[in-house]
């Protein structure tokens, strides 16, 4: 038994396809995916230093606190990325859950020592550490594609303007380009490759978030989304 797809659901298929430039949302994704690759150099830096100096000063009464601090300061980076999964990818996420506990008051001995409790016992706190290495590998993922589909589209669709320079060889592969038609051609092919990298860019912004979220426990859809 064989289906064809109507031609409503053709058409409607290819104006999801075209619109892409004008959805706010493409803008959003793009957004989150220009700031991974700072925050996440910027948590690994930070868990590295945290970690390295608090191990480093372990049989001193200084060495875990700094461990305890660190770690926190880990799970409210987490709590950051859950709120920008919401915020920019359309992703919820919920935040670790030990950064609940440190709503309430901490003025004594007992409450310092109940919350630093909760944050070490807690699982989400410890997958939220874990959040922020793989954002740095994301990170590295998204600046690497970011890169290369700015690049090619720009070649491409830069063709009409540079073929003709004195001195300038354009070429398309293996393809030498040194007529205006040929130039259209190819910027052509610019404006299909930049729809295409716009909506990898969109699932690759959705796989950061949604990976977030399943790190620290949720993803469901925003209602913004």
């Amino acid at each position: 038994m064989t289906t064809t797809q109507s031609p409503r659901g053709v058409g409607e298929a290819l104006r999801g396809f075209l619109a892409v430039p004008f959805d706010p949302q493409t803008y959003r994704n793009l957004a989150y995916l220009l700031l991974a690759f700072p925050l996440g150099v910027g948590y690994l830096v930070g868990l590295s230093v945290g970690l390295s100096t608090g191990l480093g000063l372990a049989v001193t009464l200084v060495g875990l606190p700094v461990l305890v601090v660190t770690v926190a300061a880990a799970a409210g980076a987490a709590g950051f990325e859950a709120r920008l999964a919401s915020w920019l990818v359309g992703v919820d996420a919920t935040p670790p859950a030990a950064l609940g506990g440190l709503d309430g008051s901490l003025d004594s001995v007992d409450d310092l020592l109940a919350a630093t409790k909760r944050l070490l016992t807690t699982p989400s706190t410890w997958t939220g550490v874990l959040l922020l290495v793989v954002k740095f590998a994301f990170g590295v993922l998204a600046f690497t594609a970011l890169v290369t589909a700015g690049a090619l589209v720009t070649a491409l669709l830069a063709a009409p303007l540079v073929y003709d320079l004195p001195g300038v060889t354009y070429t398309a592969g293996a393809v030498a380009v040194d007529t205006l038609p040929e130039a259209l051609a190819v910027a052509g092919g610019g404006v299909l490759a930049a729809l295409v990298a716009l909506h990898l860019l969109n699932a690759l912004a959705k796989l950061g978030g949604v990976t977030t979220a399943f790190l620290l426990g949720d993803a469901t859809p925003s209602d913004g989304a």
